[in-house]
């Protein structure tokens, strides 16, 4: 199976197939969401609430990013890798992003980076496109702009904020980034959008008529102990499950259950019988 490509996703918005994307931090799980045939996977910022244990995702470093993303690419061969640039990787100077972004392909074996913003990020973006580098927008709420927009809310609701976020998607689309994140926009304000822009959007709380979805793994999986969105569904609630059998290894270490004789190795009697 060759790898999912930029282009291939443009091809699926052409052909109305949907995208599917995930996330992933580490090799086990990115080679699980690559063997289920995800198209997108994305090394997330978002690793520093779910894996690192920050209040948000402020905190992560490029090498942080640079760290997941290889063990990501070990592990998937067929999906499309996307790392996401953290704060401040790509706010001081353009040199500086497209360094960054540099790093996430040549050290972290990713194919594409994301950052986030609209208008604003255009000229940064153009530059990152010029070294030859893919990009993904993210627009709508922008978890590193959390302070500035006061907390995780819905963006897009009022008309100024709505006029905004199209805007935002066709300065990028003219850009040329191969897809856009919306993030808690309206689902009515989301379909214009994605109707409107050449590229495919990715949702994630913006409805389903985006041309993909997006979820953090850890949220999809039911391992995560931190605040649920609405816009999470659980396919599979393993936290009890992994509990249940960490109790139990717990207990039959202490019982002396564990290990038994099939988990063993043996040496011959005579070998013993010569030991000093």
């Amino acid at each position: 199976m060759a790898r999912v490509t930029t282009a291939g996703l443009r091809f699926k918005k052409a052909n109305k197939e949907k995208i599917t994307m995930l996330t992933a931090y580490d090799y086990s799980l990115a080679a699980m969401v690559d063997e289920a045939g995800i198209d997108v996977i994305l090394v997330g910022d978002s690793l520093g609430m779910v894996v690192l244990g920050y209040d948000s995702t402020l905190p992560v470093t490029m090498d942080d990013m640079i760290h997941h993303t290889r063990a990501v690419a070990r592990g998937a061969k067929n999906s499309l890798i996307v790392a996401d640039m953290p704060f401040l990787s790509y706010h001081v100077s353009i040199p500086e992003a497209i360094r960054n972004a540099g790093r996430c392909i040549q050290e972290g074996g990713a194919q594409a980076v994301k950052l986030e913003g609209g208008e604003e990020r255009v000229d940064t973006i153009k530059a990152i496109l010029d070294a030859q580098i893919p990009v993904m927008g993210h627009i709508g709420l922008t978890p590193q702009s959390v302070h500035q927009l006061g907390g995780f809310k819905v963006q897009g609701k009022d008309l100024e904020g709505a006029n905004k976020l199209i805007r935002d998607a066709r300065a990028l689309d003219a850009a040329g980034v191969f897809s856009i994140v919306l993030e808690c926009v309206p689902a009515a304000l989301a379909a214009r959008i994605t109707a409107e822009v050449s590229c495919p959007t990715i949702g994630i709380g913006a409805g389903p008529d985006c041309d993909g979805q997006v979820l953090v793994i850890n949220d999809v999986l039911g391992m995560y102990k931190g605040h649920i969105p609405k816009f999470v569904k659980k396919f599979a609630n393993l936290e009890p499950l992994i509990n249940a059998a960490l109790r139990a290894y717990k207990e039959e270490v202490e019982r002396g259950d564990f290990p038994a004789a099939e988990h063993c190795f043996t040496i011959s009697d005579e070998v013993l019988e010569k030991l000093y």
